[in-house]
């Protein structure tokens, strides 16, 4: 080597440093794709750490005989983890879209790169002590030293600048190329001489082949992912975009009759279908404005549906809604079919949209409201399953002016009924009293709601005298669906709490069976 001892050195450890942030970006990028996927980030991400974690001991094991060889061993592992590593987000969308096996795949993949980066540490040893012999504890020091900051970097970046910058798919390739070029070049230039000649032009010949399936597969990628995203969807995507709350798809079919049919799904979940949402979001909304309706709180509903529902009654004064993610915000205000859908209720003066978490909010909230409208995505993971527990309806409560009524979207009591009634157990623990209801609303099936009050009678469910014309709810309805058949009376449920949230599990063991 013609460099100084200290020079090499450093290179070295800055092979580490990169080769460490590239290992944590895998990592990272494997948890958040299951989480949109799959939902449950608590599930995917212990198996993604777990397996990962016991692939790096089996890889450092496995790296022993390699030792004798370290250069090339290395410049081998790191072309195989650059590959495997930047293509693991695509293979594992197309796993989940075309062939139903994105948790074996998911495995599988969690444990290459595991082994992979297991086997990076004992090699990257050897080299160090081939330019300059260390005593050991010095040595690991340096080592590690690289090795956890450059995971810093890895875990700041990745949410920061690769997800907005590249996405999910372009951001991993991305790496993937980086990762090779510190991982292989750095290392072959640095020890050329220490390998035979043949050696290593077929090394740089495989690092070369490495960026070339990288760089075809980063070109390709938009179509790909254009093509995987619509094999999850039966009708034509007409929006898809990722932000770093969600992802947000709107799907639009036309059927024979011209009756246009506009859904929204969020991280794969349906919202809402354009041709029967009135029965849902009159069901939501009109139960809990038959009292005080002054001044009305939204939580969620971005999509403005339900506010459309709130500002049909004239003598509603304000209207507050919170929503996390403003790039739904966005879109309800001006993507063309989602606001004439919601009457473009947005530009009603009497509204005031606020962008924030739910939860984060009601802590800071001084002001009361006659109603509040919760309507929130499913709590199928523990972000979401936070804004169904008791310690939110409390907060709630809180809120309530006098005689003030909520209402919270419960899910199904059909398909999860130990779900819905963890909901409705969870409001009456928070102090609330309850009066659960449910109705057919065919894109959904049986769907569930609870209307709640403070204190301990039953709030009744009826329509204001001054209920704007609707299309599918009248007494007659309601009284109906307060009754529920024998099969859908589960009352031996837990309540949901921020430290034991019950609710997942009921949430993904009922709908994986239903």
């Amino acid at each position: 080597m013609r460099l100084p001892a200290r020079a090499a050195r450093a290179l070295v450890l800055a092979a580490v440093f990169t080769c460490a942030a590239c290992g944590l970006v895998y990592e990272l990028a494997l948890v958040a794709l299951g989480s949109y996927l799959v939902g449950n980030s608590v599930t995917q991400a212990s198996i993604v750490l777990s397996v990962m974690v016991f692939a790096m001991g089996v890889g450092s094991l496995a790296a022993k005989p390699l030792q004798r060889r370290p250069v090339a061993a290395f410049a081998l592992v790191e072309a195989a983890l650059a590959l495997t590593g930047g293509l693991s987000v695509l293979a594992l969308y197309a796993a989940f879209a075309w062939l139903d096996l994105y948790v074996p795949a998911l495995v599988v993949v969690a444990f290459t790169v595991g082994a992979l980066i297991g086997a990076e540490i004992p090699l990257l040893m050897t080299l160090l002590q081939r330019i300059r012999r260390q005593d050991a504890g010095s040595a690991v020091a340096d080592l590690f030293a690289a090795d956890y900051v450059g995971a810093l970097v890895g875990g700041l970046a990745f949410p920061f600048v690769l997800l907005p910058m590249f996405g999910h798919i372009k951001g991993a390739l991305v790496v993937g190329v980086v990762n090779a070029v510190a991982g292989i070049a750095v290392v072959l230039w640095l020890f050329r001489r220490q390998v035979g000649r043949g050696v290593r032009a077929g090394l740089w010949a495989g690092m070369a082949g490495v960026l070339a399936v990288l760089g075809a597969t980063y070109a390709l990628a938009d179509g790909f992912e254009v093509t995987a995203r619509q094999a999850l969807y039966r009708d034509p995507i007409a929006l898809a975009e990722r932000t770093p709350y969600q992802e947000i798809v709107i799907t639009r079919k036309v059927a024979v009759s011209g009756r246009p049919d506009l859904r929204l799904f969020l991280n794969g979940d349906l919202q809402f279908s354009s041709v029967d949402e009135y029965r849902y979001h009159e069901s939501l909304v009109h139960p809990a404005l038959s009292g005080g309706r002054g001044r009305v709180l939204v939580l969620g509903g971005g999509d403005g549906l339900a506010l459309r529902e709130v500002l049909r009654y004239r003598d509603v004064r304000e209207v507050t809604l919170v929503e996390l993610d403003p790039e739904m915000l966005r879109l309800a205000r001006t993507y063309r079919d989602l606001a004439d859908l919601n009457g473009h209720a947005f530009t009603d003066p009497r509204v005031r949209t606020v962008g924030a978490d739910a939860f984060s909010w009601l802590r800071g909230a001084s002001r009361q409201y006659d109603a509040v409208i919760v309507d929130m995505p499913d709590p199928d993971d523990v972000s979401t399953a936070k804004l169904y527990s008791v310690e939110f309806y409390g907060l709630v409560k809180r809120v309530l002016a006098p005689g003030g009524r909520m209402v919270v979207q419960s899910g199904s009591p059909y398909f999860a009924p130990r779900s819905f009634w963890c909901i409705e157990k969870s409001i009456r623990a928070a102090g609330l009293a309850t009066a659960p209801y449910h109705v057919d609303v065919p894109s959904f099936g049986d769907w569930g709601f609870v209307l709640a009050a403070p204190g301990t009678a039953r709030p009744p469910l009826t329509l204001a005298p001054a209920v704007p014309p609707l299309r599918f709810l009248d007494p007659d309805v309601l009284r109906a669906a307060t009754v529920f058949g024998k099969d859908l009376r589960h009352r031996d449920v837990d309540v949901n709490t921020l430290t034991h949230p019950r609710l997942v599990d009921y949430e993904n063991q009922e709908w994986r069976d239903g």
